[in-house]
């Protein structure tokens, strides 16, 4: 028994040292080589900051509606719903989303709504969705703020992000930065 209790000691130690001193140190100190020293990517606006890599809820019809959130933005705990497809509940939600967006987008169909609109990310928190979400919200935006569509259009293309390397994921928009700017267009 003694044979097995010592290394059983030693290898408990080894690893309280290892995962609790130094691979915390490690990554803390790596955090601070990264831009704004791994305190998140933040955006100044009218005097607020932001932070740019996590989901805000923007439901005033003036801004490009944010993709849904299945913690409620809430960033202290991140998490999809774990709802089935198939679950009655969820695709009730999600109906309830498709009739709240063709409601408040008028001319749009069904088949155009893409599906980052309409279902939230697996963290609950994402900050981007793609270009077709930002495309067919242009008319109701344009219309609101009495700007024309081809201004909007060219808005969405600045700030499209190309996937990583080119190849790597799709091409998205994040909403928080397309909503500042739009707000930046129109004070103009």
């Amino acid at each position: 028994m003694k044979k097995h209790i010592l290394p059983a000691i030693k290898l408990t130690a080894m690893c309280i040292i290892l995962f609790a001193v130094v691979y915390p140190a490690l990554v803390f100190a790596m955090a601070q080589l990264a831009p704004n020293h791994g305190k998140g990517k933040t955006v100044e606006s009218n005097n607020k900051k932001y932070y740019s890599n996590i989901g805000q809820a923007f439901t005033d019809d003036q801004y490009f509606s944010s993709r849904p959130s299945a913690v409620d933005y809430n960033s202290a705990g991140s998490g999809g719903s774990n709802k089935a497809p198939s679950n009655k509940e969820y695709l009730q939600q999600v109906q309830a989303r498709i009739d709240t967006l063709m409601m408040k987008n008028p001319g749009i169909e069904k088949s155009q709504i893409p599906a980052d609109l309409v279902t939230a990310s697996g963290s609950g928190l994402d900050p981007n969705f793609s270009v077709q979400a930002a495309k067919v919200q242009v008319k109701r935006i344009a219309k609101i703020r009495n700007i024309d569509e081809s201004k909007i259009n060219q808005l969405i293309e600045k700030n499209i992000e190309k996937p990583f390397l080119g190849m790597f994921g799709p091409e998205k928009i994040n909403v928080l930065k397309l909503n500042i700017a739009l707000d930046q267009i129109t004070k103009k």
